[in-house]
This record gives C-alpha cells, sequence and structure tokens, in this order.
C-alpha cells in the first residue's frame, strides 16, 4: 500500500488519531507557517507515539546545523526541505533528506535531476509565487509523471484529500502521499473523520 504522511501536526490528539488509523508517517512544520510547531512540542509528540512511525521536520532554507540540533532533539527519521536548498545542501543532511519541488509547468522539472542521489525521495507540490507549500491546490500531475523517470522515489502532495486522493494514486502511481489541509478542521486541527476516509479511500485503491 502507499505510504500515508499527515503533515503539520501540532498537538498529541491528532498524532494519536492519525496513528491509530494507519498513518505512516507525521510531519512537523518548524518554518514559519500556521501550523508551526515548538521543538519542545514536536519532541513531546515524538517521544509519545509508536517508534515504527516515520517523523519527518519541515524546514525552508534553514541552517543545516540548526537542522542537525533539531534531529537530535526531537528525534526526527527524516527532514523535508521546502526552500531554495542546493544539491549540496541536501546531500550534506543525507540520509535524511527529502527535497520538495513546487511544479507550475514543464520548466520546472528542469532542475529536479541535479537532486538525484542527493536525496532519498521527492516531494511534489503545488507552485505558488507566495508560499513554499500548504496551498491546498492540486498541479498537473502529468508533470509528477514525467519526473518518475528519474527513479527516486516520490511523495505527491499538493491538495490532497479524502474524495481526490484516490484518483491521484491511479494516476501518479507515488510511493507515498502527503496531506495537510485536506484533512483539517482548521489550520493546526485535524479531522479524524477526515483521515479516516482518506485510509479507506487508499485502502481501497490499494486493493483493487
Amino acid at each position: 500500500m502507499v505510504k500515508v504522511k499527515i503533515c503539520g501536526i501540532t498537538n498529541i490528539e491528532d498524532a494519536t488519531a492519525a496513528v491509530e488509523l494507519g498513518v505512516d508517517m507525521l510531519g512537523f512544520i518548524f518554518a514559519s507557517s500556521p501550523r508551526q510547531v515548538e521543538p519542545e512540542k514536536a519532541r513531546y509528540i515524538i517521544h509519545a507515539i509508536s517508534p515504527f512511525v516515520k517523523t519527518v521536520g519541515v524546514f525552508v532554507d534553514e541552517d543545516p546545523a540548526a537542522i542537525k540540533r533539531l534531529i537530535s532533539f526531537c528525534g526526527l527519521d527524516m527532514v523535508q526541505l521546502h526552500g531554495d536548498e542546493s544539491p549540496e545542501f541536501c546531500q550534506g543532511l543525507m540520509p535524511r533528506s527529502i527535497k520538495s519541488f513546487r511544479l507550475k509547468d514543464e520548466t520546472s522539472l528542469q532542475t529536479i535531476s541535479f537532486y538525484s542521489g542527493k536525496v532519498r525521495a521527492f516531494l511534489f507540490d503545488t507552485y505558488s509565487e507566495k508560499l513554499k507549500g500548504g496551498t491546498g491546490n492540486t498541479f498537473d500531475w502529468n508533470l509528477a509523471v514525467k519526473a518518475k523517470k528519474l527513479r527516486v522515489p516520490i511523495i505527491l502532495s499538493g491538495g490532497l484529500n479524502p474524495s481526490n486522493i484516490k484518483e491521484a494514486i491511479s494516476a501518479v502511481k507515488p510511493e507515498a502521499v502527503d496531506i495537510n489541509s485536506g484533512v483539517e478542521k482548521h489550520p493546526g486541527k485535524k479531522d479524524p473523520a477526515a483521515i479516516k476516509k482518506l485510509m479507506e479511500a487508499i485502502r481501497g485503491t490499494d486493493s483493487g
């Protein structure tokens, strides 16, 4: 089954509900965001949940030394880089690094190949002039399909929710999906009922 990451976790209740519903990864946003979480809170949540659930820290153009400190302090398994981080920057955080790319059109694919071999996975999100991520909008999934030729695991993000997740997985066949606003009551507060619907839809896709 495709792996599922719920991003923007800010409290233990949402983390616990997501884990109980079968989510594989939880994302903690340390960059400026309505869903930003304090390191101390992230550490508390991470230490309270199952050690078999992967935890991912989300950063935007952060100092690598600061990222490494938070990896150690919070117990992060991976880091998701949403800024203008170079291939060398990402390689310096291997084997934990995931590089996010905001796809606008085919020109967005030109620089991705430079990161091949320097990250564990690509995350594809929706382009926005104002936001580094979390737009709540989808993009042309054909762009993600074209990027699969690089043979780097793909995490599909951008406007995914219980109503479109089945179509998205069928179109792209990613190794994982990343959902944030699509399962929220409001920024920073998840909706367990929406997560349940999402997981049911994904299991249905996997079985048929």
